[in-house]
């Protein structure tokens, strides 16, 4: 087994499927790459059991085989190169020669057959988005989703397609995001809990593509093909909540806001808020949001006044600053609407603007009480 490919390339390529390797694996072969030639097409591929991802490389070369190489041991050697061509040669004692414009590297192999095999999925379903929509929808909720183990199906994103629309949905019971395309659809119905590392995992690697994502999906995995790279992925098992349910239909109280006033804003009066809580209080007034927090162990408080356009009652609110920086930081609008009903129901923060024409986001804060 022998090909030649160029140093960048490969690295390039290689970086990009190394993220599925974990740090620590239970199986060693799980620390290597698979490499199988097929002349002149080599397929790379990495795993941790749960997520698969294959890619497939042009290489020079003649002969078939398949083998696995250290991951780590042949990212690092790739690193130190200026583009060349290297040629990689399996010898008789189990090792892989590499040979580049200055010398020699042997790494020791493992047989290919070791590796585990992907997951086929049989008859599935299949949808075909733009790479740039999913990494838009993955980037915008994929922060909400939690870190619970005891509530797995909240620690990933919830796919919902139909033929109207395509929904992505992530809380962790304090914020939630729902983010629907209109412009994009599926061929039927159908409902599935993907979780945070593929979905971050593509994020990276579709931001910005033109390509079509190709999603296959079943009751228990999902599929996700684009250029040349393939990857799969088992999905969480178990029923998403009721989001629908949480999200307050009757919002009388209505405040619009420039997105980034109120985001530095927030950001400096949570300097000197509760360091436990991280709570700040909105009072809203005629055209006047005054924001305030403070942490009454230190003697530390801030307030600032900010002009808006509001319509409503007079109320007054507690959030926790973190997760409205996180969402004012997500959106990229120019201004942002600020819709409650009472100060123990949960506000809705959604862009008023700069959004591309059928696509809906809907971010929701659960409020904090306060103590007067």
């Amino acid at each position: 087994m022998k090909f030649i490919v160029s140093s960048s390339y490969l690295l390039k390529q290689l970086q990009v499927l190394g993220g599925v390797i974990n740090n620590s694996n239970t199986l060693p072969i799980l620390d290597n790459f698979l490499f199988e030639l097929d002349n002149n097409q080599l397929t790379v591929s990495a795993s941790d059991l749960e997520t698969t991802m294959r890619g497939i490389l042009e290489v020079e070369s003649t002969s078939q085989g398949s083998i696995a190489v250290p991951a780590k041991l042949l990212i690092e050697t790739l690193k130190t190169f200026a583009e060349q061509p290297l040629t990689f040669v399996v010898e008789d004692n189990n090792t892989i020669e590499i040979s580049s414009n200055y010398g020699k590297y042997a790494l020791a192999y493992v047989d290919g057959a070791e590796f585990p095999k992907p997951v086929s999925l049989p008859d599935p379903s299949t949808t075909t988005v733009l790479g740039d929509i999913l990494a838009t929808a993955i980037s915008k909720t994929i922060f909400a989703a939690g870190n619970d183990d005891l509530r797995p199906v909240m620690s990933g994103v919830f796919f919902q397609f139909s033929p109207e629309h395509l929904t992505f949905v992530a809380t962790d019971a304090h914020k939630l995001v729902k983010y629907q395309r209109s412009d994009v659809s599926a061929p039927q119905v159908a409902e599935f809990i993907m979780p945070k590392k593929p979905l971050t995992l593509l994020k990276g690697i579709l931001g910005g593509s033109e390509s079509e994502v190709v999603i296959e999906y079943n009751d228990s995995n999902a599929k996700f093909s684009f250029e040349n790279i393939e990857l799969v992925c088992r999905l969480i098992d178990g029923k998403y909540p009721n989001y629908e349910a949480v999200i307050p239909k009757e919002n009388p109280n209505k405040l619009t806001i420039s997105r980034q006033q109120f985001l530095s804003s927030v950001r400096r009066v949570s300097i000197f808020s509760n360091k436990t809580t991280h709570q700040i209080r909105l009072k809203v007034a005629g055209a006047e949001l005054n924001i305030s927090a403070e942490d009454i162990d230190y003697s530390n408080k801030a307030e600032e006044r900010l002009s808006c356009d509001y319509q409503g009652d007079d109320m007054q609110i507690g959030f926790n600053s973190r997760f409205l920086t996180e969402m004012l930081n997500i959106l990229t609008s120019d201004d942002v609407t600020l819709e409650m009903s009472l100060p123990n129901r949960a506000g809705i923060l959604t862009p008023t603007d700069g959004l591309d024409e059928g696509e809906h986001v809907t971010m929701l804060v659960m409020p904090v009480m306060l103590n007067n």
